[in-house]
């Protein structure tokens, strides 16, 4: 029996929207304040959640992110925007 893989779905911005959003909701986040212009201190995300959001959109997404690439980073629109970037998403 063959199962589909998260790697063989096409990834899109709302694919990748969603993981995020349900990356933040794991880390505490109430999933009605993930928007695109939450600032991440307000939302109690820290440099070491940075760290586990990074791993797992690589692992998980196969987004070729690096924990570095978060340094910087202030909004939840822009965490999109920085993996839509490395997925070659528009």
């Amino acid at each position: 029996m063959s199962e589909t893989s998260a790697t063989s779905t096409t990834l899109d911005r709302a694919t990748i929207e969603q993981f995020i959003t349900d990356a933040l909701v794991e880390l505490g986040v109430d999933e009605g304040d993930v928007l695109p212009g939450a600032a991440l201190d307000d939302l109690e995300i820290d440099s070491l959640d940075m760290v586990e959001l990074a791993q797992s959109v690589k692992r998980d997404l196969g987004v070729p992110v690096r924990t570095k690439d978060f340094d910087g980073i202030e909004t939840v629109g822009q965490i999109l925007e920085l993996c839509c970037e490395k997925a070659g998403v528009e």
